[in-house]
């Protein structure tokens, strides 16, 4: 028998994502939910001691006596985040980027993203893809899945923190979960960003009808339904972090949080219902990190793992997502409930999402074909 050694794969750019399928938010959305029920039943596998890590950076010192080693601007840092996922995807993966907010100065995303996806048996590659879109709406498609599960379905005003593009996918994902939602409420720094914003919103969903920019964070929550901060900022003093107040939120509000945030005492109480994307995920963050670890990574899972370790909060108070969607816990119980969901980000995610859009690209003939050997010259 004669062995087949020929190995290719194949190499998607932005463009080639976008024909594939990556800008598919209802399809994403679906994607990711499939993928929380092969997390809660642990059909999965990430880093780390208990396969569970968000991955590993390269960081930079603040001296360094070698003049040409990367200086720690905000956000620099180069990061692996590698993940196999089961079920009906069956492939390994890996995200691998470099991150700088001085990008920006350059016309550039703070983040510049590469995905690899692999074969789980052999470990050939089988595509090499641009990764900024996968990511932002993967990213984005979690909200969506809360939403969809723990949002009041006659949800129809959306308060957003930070108008970039993880505003505009997060809104994309309520958009695809909540199709009543007619009023958008947002708050930026800078009139570019807003602009932006607002010229795609008018574009994308113009059954939007009411939108209105607001000047506080206060003014973000009250009377939302749905709330999400999707903001960029400085990270080691939790003081600094955007904060929800309970006095603010509307009863009956599904709150999700994939950026910076902060809770007051008022949402630390037993009524406020505290969703995670993946317990684990936390449990290896605070493995990982100095404590306490909301210092160094400001997602509201981290703070809640604070709270559980400070007595402030009891374990069994934390819902996973993937158990509600599995119907082994509750989702919404009453119109007034608040509920208020960690969106932390898992490389198990770009494997999802990576391999739906691999899979359109090749059934397409999208992409171009590139070869890593007929055979190889050592084995």
């Amino acid at each position: 028998m004669t062995e087949d050694t020929k190995i290719d794969f194949v190499y998607l750019s932005e463009q080639d994502m976008i024909k594939a399928g990556v800008t598919d938010m209802p399809a994403c959305v679906d994607a990711m939910e499939e993928m929380f029920g092969l997390l809660y039943h642990g059909d999965y596998r990430m880093a780390g001691p208990n396969n569970d890590s968000h991955g590993a950076a390269i960081s930079f010192p603040e001296t360094s006596p070698f003049p040409d080693m990367p200086k720690p601007t905000a956000d620099r840092r180069f990061m692996a985040m590698p993940a196999y996922l089961g079920g009906q995807f069956r492939t390994a993966g890996m995200k691998w980027y470099g991150s700088n907010i001085a990008n920006r100065e350059k016309g550039l995303p703070r983040s510049i993203l590469m995905f690899c996806l692999n074969d789980a048996d052999t470990g050939a590659p089988l595509a090499f893809m641009s990764a900024n879109l996968l990511s932002a709406y993967r990213t984005g498609a979690i909200p969506g899945v809360g939403a969809r599960h723990l949002a009041r379905k006659d949800s129809r005003t959306v308060g957003i923190l930070g108008p970039g593009v993880m505003a505009k996918t997060t809104l994309s994902a309520f958009m695809a979960t909540c199709p009543m939602i007619d009023t958008v409420k947002i708050k930026g720094r800078g009139q570019q960003s807003l602009d932006s914003f607002l010229g795609w919103l008018s574009g994308t969903f113009p059954q939007i009808t009411n939108v209105e920019i607001v000047d506080s964070i206060e003014a973000v929550v009250r009377d939302s339904d749905l709330v999400t901060f999707c903001n960029s900022g400085a990270v080691g003093d939790p003081s600094t972090y955007p904060k929800v107040r309970r006095e603010w939120v509307k009863p009956g509000a599904f709150l999700a949080m994939p950026a910076l945030c902060d809770i007051d005492e008022g949402m630390k109480r037993l009524d406020i219902r505290k969703v995670v994307d993946n317990t684990g995920l936390y449990d290896a963050w605070y493995h990982e990190l100095p404590k306490p670890a909301h210092v160094y990574v400001p997602i509201l899972g981290v703070k809640f793992m604070d709270m559980i370790a400070e007595g402030a909060m009891n374990r069994d108070q934390l819902e996973d997502i993937g158990k509600i969607i599995a119907g082994d816990a509750p989702g919404r119980q009453h119109d007034d409930e608040i509920i208020i969901m960690s969106v932390g980000g898992m490389p198990v995610e770009d494997v999802a999402w990576g391999t739906v859009v691999y899979r359109n690209a090749i059934e397409q003939g999208i992409g171009v074909k590139l070869n890593l050997w007929d055979v190889p010259v050592l084995r």
